[in-house]
C-alpha cells in the first residue's frame, strides 16, 4: 500500500477538472434544472426559492466528500483491509486534494484536514452572492454560481470587457451540482484556504460542527475586495439565518488531533 501512494504524481492544470470520480458506491442523483430565478419579482419569494432548490444540492456534495473522508479514516485505522479499488480511490483522493508528500503518515493527517464537509450557510451565502441569487449570465447559461474561471479556450463563457491579452472563461458547468462540486473543491485544497481549514478544525474540536461565520473569516484570497467581501458574507448569513443550516449538518466528527509534520 505504501509503495503504490509513494509513486503518485499530482497533475493540476490551471484550473480544476471537473471530477467524475467519487469515494464509495457509486449513487445516482437527479439534478433538476435550475429554476429561472428572474421571473420571481417577490424578494422573500426568490430568497426562498433559491435556499430551497441548493439545499439539496449542498447536502449532496458534503455528502460526497464525508464518503470520500470515510476511506480516508478506514486507511488511517484498518489500512490491512483496504481493497485494490479502495487503495486506487485513495490515490484518487490525494492527487484531487493536492497532497504532494511521500510520507503515508503526513498524507493520512493531509487528507483528513483536508476532506471535510463546507458549512451550508456559507456555500449558500457565497453561492447567492457570486450569481446574484442564481440570475446571472454565468448562472444561467453555465451553471456557474461562484465565479469559476478556467483558462482553455471553449471551456466555459468569456466575461465582457476580458481584456485582449486575457484567456481565462467563466467555467461551465453540466449542472449546478458540479459548480458546487468544484467550489468545495477548492476550498478543501488550495493553500489560499488552509486559515478556512484550520478554523474548521477548531470548531469541530469545540462545538462538534464547523460555522459558515467562522469559516468564512478564511476567504481573505476569496475576493480582491478582502474583509469587505467576508463581512458582507456574514451579514448575507445573519441576516438570512442560515446558521441553522450548519446545526444539522453533518461535518466529519472523526477529526485526527495532531498537527501536521509536513504543513498544511
Amino acid at each position: 500500500m505504501k509503495k503504490i501512494l509513494f509513486s503518485l504524481l499530482l497533475i493540476l492544470a490551471g484550473c480544476d477538472q471537473p471530477d467524475q470520480h467519487t469515494a464509495g458506491p457509486a449513487t445516482s442523483f437527479d439534478v433538476p434544472p435550475m429554476p429561472d430565478f428572474s421571473t420571481i419579482n417577490d424578494v422573500q419569494e426568490k430568497k426562498q426559492a433559491f435556499f430551497d432548490y441548493l439545499l439539496p444540492l449542498v447536502e449532496e456534495a458534503n455528502s460526497r466528500i464525508l464518503a470520500e473522508r470515510a476511506l480516508a479514516e478506514k486507511w488511517l485505522l484498518e489500512p490491512d483491509s483496504l481493497s485494490t479499488a479502495e487503495q486506487q480511490e485513495l490515490q484518487h483522493l490525494l492527487e484531487k486534494y493536492r497532497i504532494t508528500t511521500d510520507i503515508p503518515e503526513q498524507q493520512q493527517d493531509l487528507l483528513l484536514r483536508r476532506v471535510n464537509a463546507i458549512p451550508p450557510s456559507l456555500v449558500l451565502a457565497q453561492a447567492a452572492n457570486e450569481s446574484a441569487w442564481g440570475t446571472s449570465r454565468f448562472a444561467r447559461d453555465g451553471n456557474n454560481l461562484f465565479g469559476q474561471w478556467c483558462f482553455s479556450e471553449g471551456c466555459g463563457l468569456i466575461p465582457e470587457g476580458r481584456g485582449d491579452d486575457a484567456r481565462h472563461e467563466v467555467r461551465a458547468f453540466a449542472d449546478p451540482l458540479q459548480s458546487i462540486e468544484s467550489y468545495m473543491r477548492n476550498l478543501n485544497s488550495h493553500p489560499s484556504y488552509r486559515q478556512l481549514r484550520e478554523l474548521r478544525l477548531q470548531e469541530l474540536e469545540q462545538q462538534g460542527y464547523p460555522s459558515g461565520i467562522t469559516l468564512s473569516e478564511g476567504l481573505q484570497s476569496y475576493s480582491e475586495r478582502g474583509q469587505d467581501y467576508i463581512d458582507e458574507i456574514q451579514q448575507m448569513i445573519e441576516f438570512n439565518q442560515l446558521q441553522r443550516f450548519d446545526v444539522t449538518s453533518p461535518g466529519g466528527d472523526n477529526q485526527r488531533d495532531s498537527d501536521s509534520a509536513s504543513g498544511e
